[in-house]
């Protein structure tokens, strides 16, 4: 009897065990319970909460890096889904993010990156987020919580490095600014904005397409368990931008690889990263010989013209281009770029309904603008004409679009320059000094710092290397200062002269001439000059193909291009004795007519006709800090002034 009650006493205290260590261990696996504050929120609340932080080597007292962990979290508790969110965070303290749990980089940079300046996040893998009306409250659905590893310099405790702010970045809500709450935690809710417009609907299930300068699709078009098919299509929709020898990159999130592809092709093939890792373990019977390529980012390229009709890697409608993305407005049938591709899944993604497009995708090519990409948004099944040629369309399983805008880094320098030129002076305004950027290192060869000297016309035919001489002697016959050492060149792989050729009554006209001095010839090329007065009187083009154009309901910008035949701008070459003769750079020119008659009040000479931007393949070129100097206008000037004094002096001895 002893014996039985001692062991019911033993199995009441293994059972009250078990039950105190349940919802333990229950609730690591369910999400964290919103702040109390976000109670009196009734719309979007957001919380940066600084967890840890400790210091790291090297020890500098000036510029001493800390390890900070934290964690951002975005909780929907208004009444409409919360499509694609998006996050700003103002770190300030030269962040370095190391890692984040849910999220990745909004404007495509991949981890580990440099965001001290601010940085927006969106969601991923889960990118919208639910009410809790149509989800009974479930936490899982409403909330994410973003886990943050980095570095940050400067602040160490017991002060904590919260960021400046932190704000909602989608469109149509207003945030506060963000309150302390303590001193490791900051909050704030946002609400709709009352005033703003919009056309999507409440119950839509998809976000509408976006528009940008250039956009990117990526439409699943087959699914199976363990692979699918994407057609990637890239689209330019900006008259001023282009591509050439287009390499578009992204990271693959789930360990996904590429089998085989159709209309483009790897950079690298190689698949050793599968063989050695999980994914040769899973698919023990694939032969990873025909992979092409495992990389986490891999690294696309364009195939050529020759490969369109090839049966195993082209006959894709708008493949094979080289890499040419050329605006609309010049050629729409080469406007986009078309490839698809067969990607492979792993575990726990089996299963064909289990689609998960790569993220952080960037998109660059030679002498061209740079692109900054958003996050891939879930939008509505694109469509497409039948293969069969029936008239119906295919409908996409699922469909992404990623958007492009064109943007220029901090630092970075232009690709090409212009010099300026006119009839009334015979010197050349040049390029500016390192106008392309220089070497970090020049030693004392050349000045990064001193302003470029004006040049003799035929010094533009020659490479900066062989214009020190004429150069000099140029400056000692007009009595120019002489820097020393001399400025250093422009380092631009393409020069355009502008130059003012004639100014009358009712008309004036320039001379454009485009220089080449890359080792890449230029197919297809394209000009275009931002005029704020001339552009109106535009009359015509003798060599060039030359049209007006209107961009954001304003008439300034010209647009040119070769006509058939001369549309390529060949690449710089040797000389005819190239022992002793300079480098011959490719060259185009045409001459411009304008008429006065629509542009009254014109001052051609004193800055009217000269450009205010100009562009070569989608590229912004540095212009000169002055425009060439009008003697002649001057020297009339002094001339009237001497006749008018001789007049009085006259009229002051007849008295």
């Amino acid at each position: 009897m002893a014996l039985k009650k001692n062991y019911n006493l033993l199995l009441i205290f293994h059972v009250s065990v078990l039950l105190s260590v349940l919802p333990f261990s229950l609730s690591q696996t369910a999400a964290e319970a919103p702040s109390p504050a976000a109670d009196s929120c009734n719309g979007i609340f957001l919380s940066y909460a600084h967890s840890s932080g400790t210091k790291l080597k090297p020890t500098d007292p000036t510029h001493q890096p800390y390890r900070f962990e934290s964690v951002l979290t975005v909780l929907n508790n208004g009444d409409e889904e919360l499509k694609s969110w998006r996050v700003f965070v103002g770190f300030k303290n030269y962040e370095f993010l190391v890692s984040a749990s849910n999220a990745v980089l909004a404007d495509g940079t991949s981890l580990p990156a440099n965001v001290g300046n601010g940085t927006v996040f969106a969601g991923y893998p889960m990118s919208d987020l639910k009410t809790a009306i149509e989800t009974a409250g479930d936490l899982s659905q409403l909330q994410v919580q973003v886990k943050l590893v980095g570095t940050q310099f400067g602040v160490a405790a017991p002060d904590v490095p919260l960021p400046e702010n932190i704000q909602l970045a989608n469109d149509g809500f207003v945030c506060p600014k963000a309150s302390l709450q303590g001193k490791n935690e900051m909050q704030v809710c946002c609400t709709k904005d009352p005033e703003f417009k919009t056309n999507i609907t409440v119950d839509e299930e998809f976000l509408p397409r976006q528009s940008g300068d250039l956009t990117i699709m990526y439409d699943v078009t087959r699914t199976y368990d363990s692979d699918y098919w994407a057609q990637v299509t890239v689209s330019n929709h900006n008259p001023l931008g282009r591509l050439d020898n287009w390499k578009l990159s992204f990271d693959w999130m789930r360990d996904e690889f590429i089998y085989t592809m159709k209309g483009a092709y790897p950079y690298v093939v190689d698949s050793s990263d599968c063989i050695f890792g999980k994914q040769g373990t899973y698919y023990r019977d694939l032969d990873f010989g025909n992979v092409l390529n495992c990389q986490r980012r891999p690294t696309i390229i364009d195939l050529p013209p020759t490969k369109a009709n090839d049966t195993t890697l082209g006959l894709i409608p708008n493949c094979c281009q080289n890499g040419t993305i050329l605006p609309s407005t010049m050629d729409p049938s080469k406007s986009s770029s078309v490839f698809q591709m067969q990607v492979f899944k792993m575990p726990p993604d089996l299963n064909r309904s289990e689609l998960s497009p790569p993220q952080n995708w960037k998109i660059n090519g030679t002498l061209n603008p740079d692109y900054k990409c958003g996050p891939p948004v879930r939008v509505s099944p694109s469509q497409f004409p039948d293969p069969s040629g029936l008239p119906s369309n295919t409908t996409a399983v699922a469909s992404w679009q990623v958007v492009c805008n064109i943007t220029r880094p901090k630092g970075a320098s232009p690709k090409c320059c212009v010099s300026f030129s006119a009839y009334y002076n015979d010197s050349v305004v040049p390029c500016r000094t390192c106008a392309c950027g220089c070497p970090s290192s020049t030693g004392r060869t050349c000045s990064t710092n001193a302003p470029a000297i004006l040049l003799p016309p035929e010094a533009l035919l020659l490479p900066f290397e062989n214009r020190t001489v004429m150069t000099k002697a140029w400056a000692d016959l007009k009595h120019l200062r002489v820097p020393n050492p001399m400025p250093c060149g422009d380092n631009c792989g393409v020069s355009i002269n502008w130059h003012l050729y004639t100014d009358y009554s009712r008309g004036w006209s320039v001379r454009i001439t485009i220089f080449n001095w890359d080792e890449t010839a230029f197919p297809d090329w394209f000009a275009a000059v931002q005029m704020d007065k001339a552009t109106p009187g535009f009359q015509k083009m003798y060599s060039f193909n030359g049209t007006a154009l209107e961009l954001n309901s304003v008439n300034n910008t010209i647009f040119m291009q070769g006509l058939p035949g001369l549309d390529y701008l060949v690449a710089e070459t040797d000389g005819a004795n190239p022992q002793k003769d300079p480098r011959v750079p490719g060259k185009q020119q045409t001459v411009i007519s304008f008429a006065k008659k629509d542009t009254p009040g014109i001052n051609v000479a004193a800055g009217d006709g000269f450009p205010s931007k100009v562009f070569f393949n989608g590229e912004e070129c540095a212009l000169p800090s002055a425009f060439p100097t009008n003697k002649s206008n001057r020297e009339g000037s002094a001339t009237a002034l001497s006749i008018f004094l001789a007049v009085l002096v006259f009229i002051l001895v007849q008295q």
